[in-house]
Parts: C-alpha cells; structure tokens; sequence
C-alpha cells in the first residue's frame, strides 16, 4: 500500500511541476530553471516539527502538536506565492498536518497571521446579525472577484455558513466559517471552506484560518480549534492587559473580523485552496522525507 501511494504522490509531483510551475524545471531536476530550489523544498528544510514552541511576532505563542510541521514567515511566503497567493506582512507561517500524503483526510493546511490592529472592543458580538454578516462576506467576495478573472483564476461566490460566527468572551476567541465555489461550479462539486479562528490580544489578533473542502471539514474542526486553543498571548500583551489610558483601539469592532476585514482576505485564501489540491502532494513529499523517491521517478522519465 506504501509504495503505491508513493507512486501516485510522484505523479502528482510530476504533473504539477510541469503544468502548474513553469518555473519549476521540466529536465528531472528538483531546481528551478534558474537553479535556486523549488518553493516546497525550501519549505521542507525550514519546516519546524512539533512538539515546540513557535513564536508568533514578540506577541503571542503557538505549542505546536507532535508531529504537526510549521513553516516559518519567509519560507512559508514562497510557497503561498507558488499557489498563487500573495501575504500581507501580517502573515507568519503555515502550519501543516502530522500525516501529510499518508491520509486524504489530512489534506488541510493553516495560515497563520498576526494583525496590529490595535485593541479591539467585543461589545458587538452581542448583537450581531448572521444573515447581514454573510452577505457582506458574499459582497467582498464579489467585489474581489474582477482581479481573481484578470489572473485568469475563477470567479468565487459566498454560498453558506459551515459554522456562524460564535465568540467567547471569556477566552476573546471567535469562530466563524463559510462555504466558497467557483461561479459556475457543479452541483455535486466539493467545496472551498475557510474555517477561521480568531484570539484577540491587547494590540491585535492572531488568526488561524484553515483551508480545506466541504466533504472534510466536519472531521477537521477540532484541528482548528485544538489549534486554535493552543495559542496563547504573551504577559503584558494579553486582552486583559489593555490600558485604556495608553494603549491603540482598534479602528472596527468585532464584527469586522468576519463581516468586513474578512471580506477581503477570504478571496486570498480561497484561491489558495484553489490551487491547495494540486501543491498539497508537494509539501507531503517534503514532509515525509521521500526525496530519494522523487529523484528516482524524475530519472525514469529523463
């Protein structure tokens, strides 16, 4: 069972590499044409292994899962550009499943950012209105929707919630998740969902948003939220640290984080998933240390 599953995860490499990266070199070499690595090798070298502590900023800190890998700013930053992104320098990293390329239910990643918005005031997540929330999320996304064709990527629309937006006080994390298709899309296709967690801070917020598919992200948000559980703020810098006599409010309350700042930043991470299918075997590979095997299946087929 092994083997074949590496057979077909090299052929996805290979198809990939020479479709999707035209950069990528297409003589059976790992490098690009101009002989640098290739973005998922970069990634895998730099890849972090848990159990660890990783660092979000000077403001907060992840306890990494055994086994899960996370992929520090820089390195991270390319990959997301090879699929099509490009990161605000919000972004921090990515952090990747412990069973990448061995399960098909794994197939997920997490981008990971930390936004300076200042303190931001909670009162508004008590009277919310979910049906105006989500149409203003359908509305960026609409809006978002003339660079995606001019990038010859498919429009995307706002179909539904996976999970309405939920906030705890207590602990200032919020949680909220929608359903996105490309216009024009089957009935029966499986969709783009971007689950996103939220903790807020006494300067701004960490936000975890996990990429994956309609048909699996009923199995994978308690990853998301164990995740999400995982982060915690440093002394001085937490929610209850504010200073209100000292310290930057926020421009936008709440409701922002999933009706409005969100708006925009959803188009980014659905086009990610877009392209998440095909490069998620790249990372896999690099994760699972199969370079020998890659090299071996390139020769072949120089």
């Amino acid at each position: 069972m092994r083997s074949l599953r590496w057979k077909r995860l090299a052929l996805i490499l290979a198809t990939a590499c020479l479709i999707a990266l035209p950069a990528f070199a297409q003589d059976g070499d790992e490098s690009a044409q101009d002989g640098s690595p290739n973005p998922w090798q970069i990634a895998s070298k730099a890849m972090q292994i848990g159990p660890k502590t990783i660092a979000l900023r000077d403001q907060a800190t992840l306890h990494l899962p055994p086994g899960y890998g996370f992929v520090p700013t820089r390195e991270a930053t390319q990959l997301m550009e090879a699929m099509g992104n490009s990161e605000s320098g919000n972004f921090v990293g990515l952090i990747l499943p412990p069973h990448a390329g061995e399960d098909d239910a794994e197939d997920w990643m997490v981008s990971v950012d930390y936004d300076p918005a200042g303190y931001i005031k909670d009162e508004d997540a008590k009277n919310w209105n979910a049906d105006e929330l989500l149409q203003n999320l359908k509305d960026g996304t609409e809006a978002a929707n003339e660079n995606r064709v001019r990038l010859g990527i498919p429009a995307l629309e706002v179909t539904r919630w996976i999970e309405p937006p939920a906030y705890d006080a207590a602990t200032q994390r919020l949680v909220w998740s929608v359903e996105g298709r490309d216009k024009g899309a089957a009935a029966d296709a499986d969709n783009t969902v971007n689950y996103n967690t939220y903790v807020l801070g006494r300067e701004g917020y960490v936000s975890l948003d996990l990429i994956t598919s309609s048909s699996k992200i009923e199995a994978q948000k308690p990853v998301a939220r164990n995740l999400l559980a995982a982060v915690t703020f440093n002394d001085g810098k937490r929610y209850a640290d504010y200073d209100a006599s000292s310290d930057k409010v926020a421009a936008y309350g709440l409701a922002a984080l999933v009706g409005g700042v969100a708006a925009k930043k959803l188009g980014l991470l659905a086009l990610g998933a877009a392209f998440f299918a095909k490069f998620f075997k790249l990372i896999a590979i690099a994760v699972l240390g199969a370079g020998a095997a890659i090299r071996k299946f390139f020769a072949r087929k120089a």
